[in-house]
């Protein structure tokens, strides 16, 4: 059978710059708006075909799953209650209902995101914010980040933050797990956690695919069998290559894969989350499959947000977790009971906000709302840390197509026909071939290094910025507290701001192990309340140091050739200073006033119910059950014991694969 997808296969860029000629010819008079109508109806055939495809979402009646508070009704009982339907929880729902006498409830706040016809388009990911698949948090003012409150996108949807971030598969250091079993101090199962025992997660949960473009990659440290797949799959630009050979030229080891017991120190283009049809692959698509929603023994209510968790207290013992209290979106009030155990997996701002309005958390803080305290725990809510990201801007001279959508006229309060007509044969293009631009996953490239790495600043000819020596951070002598990120297009504002006009490209800079930890607070007791997000960016010297350091190395690969021959110094005006030609000419005071700027979020909050002694601020052991009650643990980020050296999306469904484990295990039979 012969596929439409193989007849229209052809290379991206010739496609697209025909489709642009034909645009240009085509500007005058009736024949424009021929085209202009033809493109548009082509769009919305292919949106509607899209939209028909739908799996339509399991969504049962709230008044049979659990007990009406409002009007007494009754419903059922389920052997376990998983709060939050995000990266870890379509997890947690799909292994723990693998089990047929396991009555399993799983309730999201959101929706199905494949309801959304661009839920699957790989770049098309910074739609959903500010959208109703998006919490659309805010920090505080940043005291030492311009006072500026930050803007942190958050899932809200089933597949949670997988469904809406660049899809990089990326494990982190192996001796961040390491760390991870060595901060238990010998607790019991402590050394579960060693990279060495935690590896088997996460080549659980990987099916990967081989790539002839990528022949050095050893399979023998990929997962072949999991749900989520994984490979080389999506649009590489033109400048993520030059990328590569300007870095491999400073002295940045080529590294084949960033994912095995080698380590991540080097440059290379990124695995993905993608399928070989250029399609998203997210822990809601690849874990809750039309069989797994079939299965009778598991539910799933989504558009419910859950407010407290409920537990019985019996004189001389220790409090269970026994209910989840919930409502839905006309304000009536439910009860979902569990028989044996209820998860918290809504993320590392919610499961601490649901912890503290249970009256689990820092006794102090829980007095003030007047809720009262279940047990002290300091640590819900603390130990907040996150990965910093700085954003450099250049002018692309190839004006490669997605530089060019850098700049949307829309945003500037403007239609511009053209423009509009080029982002409709990208869509096109992608629905008819499942490839082109639209299949980037954005941050295509990246390298890893250490700022206290003499030789390799050296190689760069770049002398280490003072002080020479600054706290190590990392986690390892050969882990990183580094990252660089090329991205083919350049934004403000997380892809939401008015960017200038022209073809632009970005270089960033990422914080991998800050020194500086925040806390998560209730404003009021209200669970629709915004919370208090503090993550306390660029407090510690160490912080900006490791940025500078971070920013001399991107100076040094900008001048480097072939990435060089690309920036183009001239063309259009930058009233507003956003571009950085000069980089790698400020001073290190010139440096820090950037990065205090424009310090924002790569979308990597964790450590907030972390995994930890209980005298060091812990709120889970390492079996991920909560202290001072029974029958309810967290799954989610927010257990981390220290922010991995890398991508968060990874381990957090490693450690769903693992906890689901460890549930089924602690069941009687």
């Amino acid at each position: 059978m012969v596929r439409l997808s193989d007849v229209l296969a052809v290379p991206s860029e010739r496609l697209l710059a025909s489709l642009e000629r034909l645009v240009t010819l085509c500007r005058t008079g009736g024949v424009y708006r021929i085209l202009a109508s033809t493109a548009a109806l082509g769009a919305l055939t292919v949106v509607l075909r899209f939209a028909f495809s739908l799996r339509k979402g399991k969504v049962p009646d709230l008044r049979r799953i659990a007990r009406n508070l409002t009007t007494g009704q009754r419903g059922s009982e389920y052997d376990i209650v998983i709060v939050g339907g995000g990266t870890a929880g379509c997890v947690l729902a799909s292994r723990l209902s693998e089990n047929p006498n396991v009555r399993v409830l799983l309730l999201e706040a959101g929706s199905s995101s494949l309801w959304n016809p661009l839920s699957r388009v790989p770049a098309m990911y910074p739609q959903y914010f500010h959208s109703e698949y998006d919490y659309n948090l805010y920090t505080v003012p940043q005291a030492h980040a311009g006072m500026k409150r930050k803007f942190w996108p958050r899932g809200k949807m089933l597949g949670g933050c997988s469904s809406m971030n660049a899809m990089i598969f990326h494990h982190g250091d192996p001796a961040d797990f390491d760390r991870w079993a060595e901060l238990q101090k010998g607790q019991d199962g402590a050394l579960a956690w060693t990279y060495k025992n935690f590896s088997r997660y996460l080549h659980k949960f990987e099916r990967y695919h081989p790539s002839k473009d990528h022949p050095l990659v050893d399979i023998s440290h990929r997962g072949s069998t999991g749900p989520m797949l994984s490979g080389h799959f999506g649009y590489c630009a033109y400048g993520t290559a030059r990328f590569l050979k300007a870095c491999v030229n400073i002295g940045f080891p080529f590294i084949p894969d960033f994912n095995t017991p080698r380590g991540t120190l080097g440059v290379n283009t990124v695995l993905t989350f993608m399928d070989p049809r250029g399609r998203r692959v997210t822990t809601e698509s690849a874990y809750l499959t039309a069989e797994v929603l079939s299965r009778a023994n598991l539910t799933v209510a989504t558009g419910v947000q859950v407010t407290r968790v409920v537990f019985e207290r019996v004189k001389d013992k220790v409090p269970r977790a026994v209910a989840v209290h919930f409502k839905d979106t006309h304000g009536d009030m439910f009860e979902a009971l569990a028989r044996h155990e209820i998860v918290l997996s809504a993320g590392a701002i919610h499961t601490p906000q649901i912890l503290m309005l249970s009256g689990i958390g820092p006794a102090k803080h829980l007095s003030s709302h007047s809720i009262p305290v279940l047990a002290d725990l300091p640590g819900v809510g603390s130990h907040l840390m996150d990965h910093i990201v700085v954003s450099y801007h250049f002018r692309d001279k190839t004006k490669s197509v997605l530089a060019g959508l850098s700049h949307d006229p829309r945003r500037h309060g403007k239609f511009d026909i053209s423009a509009t007509l080029r982002r409709l044969a990208l869509v096109v293009h992608y629905q008819l071939t499942g490839r082109g631009p639209l299949t980037t996953n954005v941050g295509e490239i990246l390298a890893f290094a250490r700022s206290s790495d003499a030789a390799l600043f050296a190689r760069a000819g770049v002398p280490l910025p003072t002080p020479d020596v600054i706290e190590d951070s990392t986690t390892g002598s050969h882990s990183p507290d580094i990252e660089l990120l090329f991205t083919p297009m350049a934004w403000l504002d997380h892809a939401c701001g008015a960017y200038p006009e022209g073809y632009h490209f970005g270089m960033h800079t990422i914080l991998l192990r800050p020194t500086t930890t925040g806390t998560i607070r209730l404003r009021s007791t209200d669970p629709s309340d915004e919370l208090l997000v503090d993550p306390q960016y660029l407090t510690t010297r160490h912080d900006v140091e490791v940025l500078i350091r971070s920013a001399r190395l991107l100076g040094a690969i900008l001048h480097q050739s072939p990435l060089a021959d690309m920036v183009d110094p001239s063309g259009y005006p930058d009233p507003t200073g956003l571009l950085n030609h000069d980089l790698a000419s400020k001073s290190d005071s010139e440096i820090e006033t950037l990065i205090r700027n424009r310090a924002e979020t790569i979308y990597h909050p964790t450590c907030t119910a972390r995994m930890a002694p209980l005298e060091d601020g812990g709120v889970v052991d390492p079996y991920l059950r909560v202290y001072g009650v029974n029958g309810l643990r967290v799954c989610d980020a927010s257990i981390f014991p220290t922010i991995t050296s890398g991508h968060t999306a990874s381990p957090t469904i490693a450690v769903a694969e693992k906890a689901a484990e460890m549930i089924l295990e602690s069941i009687p039979s």
